[in-house]
């Protein structure tokens, strides 16, 4: 051995023909910059085929663990810095792989046994080994900084080794055990839902260990799954006590909090929302000026009267973001004695509220606004329903509120004029709007599913959206005309590679797309002519998924979809801290006041809320998959009929037309042929008998399965009922595509995805190992 090593005994211990330890072997690095396995093995010395063999070994083992980085072909080996380190945050996928989620950069992918660590959400320090053959470069965590959660909800279960708590995807991958004692105690039952605190966290070989503290013997899934995804993602339910003092002081407005505010209590001023609404945070006015020109008042609730900045409610409002919406259940941004209570504008009752009162032309043209801070009084509440029965002329549900007022509906007939000249303003701007249908879910009396219905949107719908969409771009045009201290709506023109998707699809139906730099008119041309297809759901869809992610920041770049130069929130405070920021700094400046100093900055307002919108989002959706999986566990086996929504190499989407839940036929379950798949075309086409399968086909399918864990169900194809246009047989002569295909056999895959935990439960120590000394 002719190298000085700091661990040469214990190399010596360990090894018969020892090698440069890894603490040598850094040193080196640090010293000497970037070698080759070879260049390290002529710096120690060795010529031995043996020690340059182990030597490799145990600079790959150095690059797994994030020792050592390696690039370039032959390997070049460099020491890891801090500055290789990143922060990021855990995002754990069902079948057992994760990714670090990073800011700045590409995401690091995680193997499973990296996410022995972690639970979803978690926040550590990793680096970046190497790059694997899908171009991901996967990453090793260095340290967790930072737990999302401490207690979970999961499902108790019993094996041979004693109990575990199994929890629902995305954190499935890491059950926590439990003590029989603890189980005992609870007089806890294997298949019952139970909370459980963490007492160890988990390591490479060992699940977590916890312990029982709430047996939820609640029969109502939607409730259990509810608290259990509230947890798993993170979002605040309940309000502290200092919230909850600074909101109980407030009390109904007094004369002294009306002074100096405008009085429009004589507006015939009401709010139309829905069926099941509670917090009615805008009221609506209209009437005719001379010349046939339009007054509209948008009356909000004025939140920022109660929310002071920086106060106890001013923090809970900005950790929150948001308010959450799940089905038939709603996690409030603010307590509900003020979202339901004194900031919710009541038919009958004095209110505060902030107002853009905006004039308008006869053709629409918006030619003044002002804003003030208010006081109104609701003459009634109103619902979609009813004031769609109205305008359809069927009276028998109409509320006396609306018909016996005759100054309600005058304001309520002058909208409604105003709602037909402002939807002809929307089409000359050329703003977006996809067929792409709602739903809701209606439950039973035991919180089961009843029925899976569409959310019909009528003109009462589309005229509020109009009025609010009036209200958000004047308040926008007033904030950059005085350059306030506020968050912007944003949403970006699509970019070059999802335009260029766009560009191929278009030419479907003989339409042109540009490859970049799309304009609205250039959606416009495809949702027009497409619209009244039977496939125009499917073909919708996919353009909405082409579009950019809307989200809040300081500097206004404007809003592509709905075709304005600027926007911004300001109609919904009680349920978006987007909204209070726009409505305190209008006050502010209307008043003369000084704008308020806050505890953050605008640039990380903008991130804050577009992150809380991000995961409000997801964890709807996660809920409404969750429930609609367990509805669909009732009906395996089952015929039903759908829409091909989705093409991709490994099968397709279908949307059963009753139901309206989406599932995926896999292409080992499509038929028997070969089918290669066109990407530019978006079709499955049979190599032998010239089948082809594309979006808008009219289906017959059989439920095959349901995936809880993975929130996944399986169709099974029984047969093509009726092909789109564009989706014929190859002996029609049509349906071949021009674009580049892409083989696809009949043999299952897991799209692409890592492997997580085997079928089998595995033991309590880590697939069955100890703690016994790591390999080089």
């Amino acid at each position: 051995m002719t190298w000085n090593d700091p661990n040469a005994q214990q190399e010596a211990q360990n090894y018969e023909n020892p090698i440069p330890s890894r603490l040598l072997i850094l040193q080196t690095l640090a010293d000497k910059g970037e070698l080759t396995h070879k260049q390290l093995a002529e710096s120690f010395g060795i010529d031995n085929e043996d020690q340059f063999d182990a030597l490799g070994n145990r600079l790959k083992a150095m690059s797994r663990d994030g020792q050592v980085n390696r690039d370039g072909r032959p390997y070049k080996y460099r020491a890891v810095t801090k500055q290789d380190v990143v922060t990021g945050t855990v995002s754990a996928h069902a079948k057992g792989f994760g990714f670090v989620v990073l800011d700045d950069m590409p995401d690091l992918f995680l193997h499973e046994k990296q996410m022995r660590w972690v639970f979803n959400g978690d926040t550590v320090n990793a680096i970046g080994t190497t790059t694997d053959n899908r171009g991901r470069t996967e990453g090793r965590i260095i340290e967790v900084t930072e737990r999302q959660q401490t207690h979970f909800i999961g499902t108790l279960e019993k094996d041979d080794e004693g109990y575990i708590v199994s929890l629902s995807s995305p954190n499935n991958h890491q059950p926590i055990t439990v003590a029989a004692e603890n189980v005992a105690a609870l007089n806890a039952k294997p298949g019952y839902p139970v909370k459980v605190d963490i007492i160890d966290w988990p390591t490479q070989h060992e699940f977590a260990t916890g312990k029982i503290i709430n047996v939820m013997d609640d029969d109502n899934d939607r409730e259990v799954i509810i608290e259990t995804t509230l947890l798993n993602y993170d979002i605040p339910s309940d309000f502290g006590a200092g919230v909850l003092k600074q909101a109980n002081s407030y009390k109904e407005p007094t004369e002294q909090e009306m002074k100096g505010r405008t009085d429009i209590r004589h507006l015939p001023l009401v709010t139309i929302d829905g069926e099941d609404s509670r917090d009615f945070d805008d009221a609506v006015y209209a009437e005719k000026r001379p010349g046939g020109n339009y007054r509209v008042v948008v009356a909000i609730a004025d939140v920022s009267h109660y929310v002071t900045p920086n106060s106890a409610l001013d923090h809970e409002a900005f950790d929150r973001g948001t308010s959450v919406y799940f089905p038939h259940h709603v996690v409030p941004m603010l307590p509900e004695v003020l979202s339901n209570g004194l900031c919710s504008l009541n038919p009958g009752i004095d209110r505060l509220c902030m107002v853009a009162d905006i004039k308008l032309s006869r053709a629409g043209n918006i030619t003044g606004y002002e804003f003030y801070p208010s006081v109104m009084h609701s003459q009634a509440r109103l619902t979609y329903n009813q004031v769609n029965d109205y305008f359809e002329g069927n009276m028998e549900n109409v509320p006396d509120s609306l018909t016996g007022n005759k100054d309600v509906k005058k304001s309520i007939d002058t909208m409604h004029q105003l709602y037909k000249v402002l939807v002809q303003k929307r089409e000359e701007r050329n703003a977006m709007e996809f067929e792409t249908p709602e739903t809701y879910i209606k439950f039973n009396e035991e919180g089961g599913i009843d029925a899976i219905v569409p959310r019909t949107r009528g003109d009462s719908h589309k005229l509020i959206e109009e009025l609010m969409l009036l209200a958000n771009t004047c308040a926008a045009n007033f904030a950059l005309k005085y350059e306030l201290p506020v968050l912007y709506r944003n949403h970006d023109k699509p970019d070059s590679e999802k335009s260029r998707t766009v560009h191929e699809y278009a030419k479907n139906f003989g339409i042109s797309f540009p490859e970049e730099n799309p304009t609205q008119a250039d959606y416009k041309r495809i949702i027009e002519a497409t619209k009244d297809r039977p496939d125009a759901v499917s073909i919708h869809s996919m353009l909405l998924r082409s579009m950019m992610q809307a989200n809040y920041s300081p500097d206004n770049i404007g809003h592509f979809g709905l075709a304005y130069d600027e926007y911004s929130h300001f109609t919904s405070p009680i349920r978006r801290y987007p909204d209070l920021m726009l409505h305190r700094a209008i006050k502010a400046k209307v008043t003369g006041k000084k704008q308020p100093e806050m505890d953050f900055t605008l640039e990380e307002a903008g991130q804050q809320t577009s992150d809380t919108e991000r995961r409000a989002e997801k964890a709807s959706r996660f809920v409404e998959s969750w429930l609609k999986c367990h509805y669909m566990k009732d009906h395996v086996g089952e015929e039903f009929d759908g829409v091909v929504t989705t093409v991709t190499s490994f099968g397709l989407f279908i949307n059963l037309t009753e139901l309206f839940i989406d599932g995926l036929v896999h292409i080992s379950n499509v038929g028997k042929d070969f089918f290669v798949y066109d990407e530019k075309q978006q079709q499955l086409i049979g190599q032998d008998r010239g089948t082809v399968y594309g979006l808008g086909d009219l289906v017959r399918i059989k439920v095959a399965a349901v995936n809880m864990d993975l929130l996944q169900i399986d169709f099974e194809l029984i047969a093509k009922l009726k092909a789109s246009a564009m989706n014929q047989t190859k002996k029609d002569g049509n349906g071949n595509g021009n674009g580049k295909s892409k083989q696809t056999n009949n043999k299952s895959d897991n799209n692409g995805q890592g492997k997580g935990f085997d079928d089998k439960k595995p033991s309590r120590r880590r697939n069955g190992r100890g703690r016994g000394k790591p390999k080089s």
